[in-house]
């Protein structure tokens, strides 16, 4: 993503003026931190699949690598696309409850506002859940989190982290006995990843980040509580 603060070390969370140094005629040499003394990020030499792997693991150096010294710009839509996957997934859970099998074409359009509506109810419940965090980190008055780039970075941070949501999709196809323990598991997994974020983002401890999460799940359930108390399902 490359904000705030421009390069860090991978290894010890310096800042660093380059990653590597071009000696012309396809000579590179990767920048050394004066910190550390190690390499600055090991990882622009790395395969792609290799950093996609490191990042599932949650490894530090990976997140370091993808949120401060790379240039990804796909923020917005992969959130539209996971929360359109949680809307399917929770519209076909709702079509299986319905046992309404009517061509008519007033049903097919009540089923489709239904898909919207549940669209609707995941971007409120996702809004929650940064509220929850951000409101959580103002109040404990960071210094890395005093200027509005730094709150767009922490978001930028948070939607990219939350690419595990992808996973429902074929969780969903591949429907079987263990499909809602592997939903409960994508949760968990998208849960870790956004801790993740917060503290490589912000150098926080992890005592303070799943405070932020805690958080951000409280006011979540919070809004579900209330759409449950309004009649809807969600």
């Amino acid at each position: 993503m490359g904000e705030p603060g421009g390069y860090r070390c991978v290894e010890c969370n310096r800042e660093a003026p380059e990653l590597y140094r071009d000696y012309q005629r396809g000579v590179l040499r990767i920048a050394i931190c004066k910190s550390c003394q190690k390499p600055v990020d090991k990882y622009i030499e790395y395969d792609p699949v290799i950093i996609l792997i490191n990042a599932i693991l949650c490894k530090t150096q990976a997140y370091r690598h993808i949120l401060f010294n790379t240039q990804i710009n796909i923020h917005g839509k992969l959130c539209i696309f996971c929360l359109l996957c949680e809307a399917y997934l929770r519209w076909l859970q709702l079509q299986d409850s319905s046992q309404n099998t009517d061509p008519d074409d007033l049903i097919r359009y009540a089923k489709e506002w239904d898909f919207y509506r549940m669209f609707g109810i995941a971007s409120l419940e996702q809004t929650a859940f940064l509220i929850g965090i951000f409101t959580a980190l103002w109040l404990a008055r960071l210094e890395s989190l005093k200027t509005k780039s730094d709150f767009i970075f922490l978001l930028k941070a948070l939607l990219l982290s939350s690419y595990g949501k992808l996973l429902l999709i074929p969780a969903v196809i591949w429907e079987h006995d263990y499909t809602p323990l592997c939903l409960k598991l994508i949760k968990v997994f998208v849960l870790t990843s956004n801790s993740q974020a917060i503290r490589v983002t912000l150098n926080l401890s992890q005592k303070l980040t799943l405070l932020a999460i805690l958080s951000g799940l409280i006011l979540e359930n919070g809004t579900v509580y209330l759409f449950q108390r309004m009649g809807w399902n969600v």
